[in-house]
């Protein structure tokens, strides 16, 4: 079955500026920094890129997971990684770009030369588009940033004066986890789908990794193309620490004077036989004159039984206490729904982590 994780989570952060955007074109002032903002109808909506997201990620399961991040190689106009998903977790789980050429080598180690004395080489380009995706993290309701006005005045002479854009919000952002091409390679000769060296392909088979039929990609013959997959143990392992990383996940920009909390306050995780994501309108803003930012439990109720045929096992949701405690009640209420809806548990942000990555196993 083509099973992906889908993800919905809430953060609730004041007085922060998580994600810049450079020097500010609107202010007044010429030190002055903006952060990133978007319009919708006229209004502002501050936003932390989805590629910053990623950062915080990768960065919190290197910290708290003990991942060994792909070694990045830094050319004239391009980077890539080792581009090794057989070693490096995260080339699996974020994807990777390399286009590169590999110098042919003989028994011995020695290059092997053409009949001009040249080094023959062998195009080595591979990519992998990432069984993780995410959007960006975005104000639920319209945000009025404001300018702080701060100073550098330690030294001797007139201070330095400095602006940036704060603001406080509760943000939104959704993530999808392909579960099928988790620790699952292709090495053929495809646009996109060359994710390994035949030389990665036989370490990974070397050491236990097996083929498999890609059953939607055949060759010329009509033949099933063949996908390398790492053991069950390697891939959970992977998929799991991914969300239990959301636990501890920590970044963003001005920490040092606007410490901000980054994990989620609420949190709904469900996996589901689609790549369509249900969950993205659960949490929006009351009209067009306020900015109050509210749960849609109709909403939540219409998804569950909208979707309840695409929906495997238990859809988990959790949350903070003291975030939209108006809703607990609620959102209780979900675990005693009828038959057209699927199961639904309710419990704390790490308690719900913990109870998805069980039922993961098991799927």
């Amino acid at each position: 079955m083509n099973l992906k994780t889908q993800g919905f989570i809430l953060l609730d952060v004041d007085v922060v500026a998580l994600n810049n955007a450079g020097k500010s074109t609107t202010s007044n002032f010429d030190n002055a920094v903006s952060t990133k903002k978007v319009f919708k109808n006229g209004r502002a909506y501050t936003y932390v890129s989805g590629q910053a997201w990623r950062y915080w990620w990768r960065d919190t399961l290197q910290k708290n997971h003990n991942w060994e991040l792909s070694p990045i190689t830094r050319e004239s106009k391009i980077a890539f990684t080792a581009a090794d998903p057989i070693k490096y977790a995260d080339d699996d789980i974020f994807g990777y770009m390399k286009a590169a050429k590999d110098v042919i080598v003989d028994e011995e180690g020695k290059p092997l030369l053409d009949k001009k004395g040249k080094e023959q080489t062998e195009n080595v380009t591979v990519t992998r588009i990432s069984p993780l995706k995410n959007s960006v993290i975005v104000s639920v309701g319209s945000t009025r940033p404001v300018e702080n006005w701060s100073s550098m005045a330690r030294q001797e002479g007139d201070s330095v004066p400095y602006v940036k854009e704060e603001y406080s919000a509760i943000m939104k952002g959704m993530f999808s986890l392909d579960l099928e091409q988790a620790g699952t390679f292709s090495n053929y000769n495809k646009t996109g789908f060359k994710n390994l060296t035949e030389k990665l392909k036989e370490q990974a088979i070397a050491n236990g990794a097996t083929e498999i039929d890609d059953k939607f990609v055949k060759d010329g013959k009509g033949n099933a193309q063949k996908l390398v997959r790492l053991s069950k143990e390697i891939r959970t392992k992977r998929i799991t620490d991914t969300f239990q990383a959301l636990k501890s996940i920590s970044g963003g920009a001005m920490q040092t004077n606007n410490m901000g909390d980054v994990t989620p306050k609420f949190i709904v995780l469900a996996t589901t036989t689609t790549g369509n994501h249900p969950f993205s309108h659960i949490a929006s803003s009351e009209g067009l004159n306020s900015d109050k930012v509210y749960l849609n439990i109709d909403g939540i109720k219409e998804v569950l039984k909208d979707y309840k045929l695409q929906i495997e096992g238990t859809v988990f949701i959790g949350k903070r206490s003291g975030f939209f405690d108006d809703y607990t009640t609620s959102l209780k209420e979900l675990e005693a729904l009828g038959d057209e809806y699927p199961t639904v548990k309710i419990g704390s942000i790490n308690e719900t982590i913990d109870n998805y990555c069980e039922q993961l196993k098991n799927q």
